[in-house]
């Protein structure tokens, strides 16, 4: 007996589908033609210097922008549809809290904008204040919190009537070592009860811990997909990377590192090799063409290089 093909899921049944979108200010182009697809249980992080596009793309999304083509599908039905409203949680960069009320009224009053009440509405506070560890801080105000514990209520006033898909858009700004790993223990809770996630960020470790696929967005345009693995495979096959340093960065070493093919950023030049061996040839050169090098070191092409290869400059730039 043969095994029923494996029929490739409908659009339905997707939490999101991004089609073409397009979001222009004026004479500039924002998101430019997006399409893209998010996967049930599926944490997919944008990475994207200043500017890309990434904020705008989730406030599309969620409907604070209106794009001037395209379409957003939440489970099959339009982003701006009751159903699909309820289905959605939106993370904004910026906190949104009051910062008069006490945490347990911030979750309250947050809950009746989406429609709970009564026993629905106490039950979905009693979870926020659990999940984002503040039960102790329930009936203080948010004034008297730090950033790490108003991002945490943030992140749990954008989830109150538990959504199936959420958008994150760097939740992490701001917060000290200690918050962030707190707040990744909180989005790893999710992903275990299978939601599905857009999880924006200025941070490769944080792509690399969260992250199922990554899309690096650039000039409003997503310009790589993939794992992190398919990411590092595409650019670079079995290629490694060779940093090295030189005793000064005039112009000539700059001139020089460049006709070898390698990239120079921040006083150190970057190149690719296929065999460790042409090191060697890089050392003869340099030294031949009158250039020290003060330092010279071997890697592995990690996520953070895919992101040079593709955008050609650094992820906060």
């Amino acid at each position: 007996m043969t095994s029923a093909p494996v029929v490739p899921a409908p659009v339905s049944a997707l939490p999101l589908h991004i089609e073409a979108l397009v979001k222009r200010f004026g004479e500039l182009t924002a998101v430019d033609g997006i399409s893209l697809e998010l996967n049930g249980a599926e944490c997919l992080g944008l990475l994207g210097p200043n500017g890309a596009g990434k904020s705008t793309l989730i406030r599309s999304i969620v409907g604070r922008v209106i794009p001037q083509a395209g379409k957003v599908l939440v489970f099959g039905a339009p982003a701006d549809s009751v159903g699909a409203r309820m289905a959605l949680g939106w993370v904004p960069q910026d906190l949104a809290l009051y910062p008069r009320l006490t945490c347990r009224e911030n979750l309250e009053a947050f809950g009746r904008y989406h429609g709970l009440r009564r026993a629905a509405l106490a039950t979905a506070v009693e979870w926020c204040l659990n999940w984002a560890g503040l039960a102790d801080r329930a009936r203080d105000t948010v004034a008297s919190f730090s950033g790490g514990m108003k991002r945490r209520l943030n992140m749990a006033a954008g989830l109150i009537h538990r959504p199936k898909v959420i958008l994150m858009d760097e939740p992490t700004v701001g917060v000290d070592p200690q918050s962030r790993n707190r707040i990744f223990e909180m989005i790893e809770t999710l992903r275990d009860q299978g939601i599905s996630m857009i999880y924006t960020t200025h941070y490769m470790e944080e792509a690399e811990r969260l992250c199922d696929r990554i899309a690096i967005i650039d000039h409003g345009r997503i310009i790589a997909l993939g794992t992190k693995e398919e990411l590092v495979r595409n650019a670079f096959a079995s290629r490694s990377e060779v940093f090295a340093r030189f005793g000064t960065s005039d112009a000539s070493v700059v001139a020089w590192v460049r006709e070898r093919g390698g990239v120079f950023d921040n006083g150190t030049a970057r190149f690719t090799i296929e065999h460790a061996t042409e090191i060697a040839g890089l050392l003869d050169d340099a030294a031949n063409a009158g250039h020290e090098l003060v330092d010279v070191s071997l890697r592995k092409p990690n996520l953070e290089s895919v992101f040079l290869h593709w955008t050609g400059r650094e992820l906060r730039d």
